[in-house]
């Protein structure tokens, strides 16, 4: 039995000189220490044809043998982890003399440039910018903006629920009733922010992004929301833009506004863009609604104020000369990487 112990520990030594890896390692551990399969654990099967007075003492050699053994292995191991750390050291070595790669410059995303370009506008002319919820409940979508119950837009076809009370908001307008119930009057409010509705083609998308404009002073008029437009279209798109305001109807508005600009591309002559009409619809507006005042608590004798809302994925899209918003949303950097800020 000592003589093959001898013999064991001389073969264990020799493989080990030439085992490179942790792979290599590993197999040969397995070889002779691990499991019943192994050399070393094999020995004890040997014990059954020893004499019975001899079995303590081979026992222990054995026992002694597999300490030395996995000791051996323990100490090849930590030669072996060195090594290959400092291989992999050696390879992930970043040569920082050497000349830089050639990096593709980067841009914001066209909608988010839109957004950044009209709050730099509208801050201007005075208005703060707030961050409002984008899970609504139905009194701030839907009751407190004096939208009846029978109207379609609280469908579930056209409305994402979440229970029979919340959901995710179909516009951000509900942001005109949480700061008509937390600022007091005078105030102008900027609320940027996604909106949700379960509508998908070319010219919507079930996630899409507007912002609302809300301003609460004393005779205010619609006058005051067509010059306040009409430095923004001037700003935003040439200095020639005209508005021009058509009838419309909006159940937190009254009287209601769809408010159009003149053709940035033709100039108001006609093309393309503007289906030879000379105009392009950007937003819808007017005048807060006096219920709308009354359900949040301000006095409408006292105070007046307009609203507006617009789309900040349809001016990226006019802008850009984009047909189809799903461009927008796609993720294509062939297709995002030609918008520069």
């Amino acid at each position: 039995m000592e003589e093959k112990i001898q013999e064991i520990k001389g073969r264990i030594a020799l493989e080990l000189a030439d085992v490179k890896t942790s792979a290599e390692l590993f197999q040969l551990k397995a070889k002779y220490v691990l499991g019943k399969a192994g050399i070393i654990p094999g020995l004890m099967k040997e014990l059954g044809k020893a004499a019975k007075e001899d079995r303590p003492k081979l026992g222990m050699v054995i026992n002694s043998l597999k300490e030395w053994a996995t000791e051996y292995f323990a100490k090849k191991e930590i030669e072996i982890n060195e090594a290959e750390k400092n291989y992999r050291y050696k390879k992930e070595t970043i040569d920082i003399t050497m000349p830089a790669k050639h990096l593709k410059q980067g841009t914001l995303h066209p909608v988010s440039l839109v957004k950044a370009e009209l709050i730099d506008i509208f801050a201007g002319m005075g208005f703060r910018v707030l961050e409002t919820r984008e899970i609504e409940d139905d009194f701030h979508n839907f009751t407190a903006l004096n939208t009846p119950k029978e109207h379609p837009a609280r469908d579930k076809q056209d409305t994402f629920y979440i229970n029979d009370d919340f959901m995710l908001r179909t516009h951000t307008s509900p942001g005109q009733i949480r700061s008509l119930t937390t600022i007091k009057p005078p105030f102008k409010v900027l609320i940027p922010g996604r909106v949700y509705r379960a509508d998908d083609d070319a010219t919507h998308s079930p996630m899409f992004h507007q912002m609302e404009g809300l301003v609460i002073d004393e005779k205010i008029t619609l006058c005051d929301l067509q010059g306040m437009l009409d430095v923004l279209v001037k700003k935003m798109f040439s200095e020639e833009a005209k508005t021009r305001f058509r009838p419309s109807f909006f159940p937190f508005t009254e009287p209601s506004v769809e408010v159009d600009v003149s053709c940035f591309e033709c100039g108001g002559k006609g093309c393309k863009l503007c289906k030879g009409t000379g105009w392009i619809e950007i937003l819808g507006g007017g005048i807060v609604n006096r219920k709308v005042l009354e359900n949040c608590g301000v006095d409408p004798d006292k105070y007046t104020g307009f609203a507006f809302g617009l789309g900040l994925d349809r001016i990226a899209m006019l802008k850009n000369g984009v047909n189809n918003i799903h461009v927008l949303y796609e993720g294509d950097l062939r297709a995002l990487g030609q918008f520069k800020g």
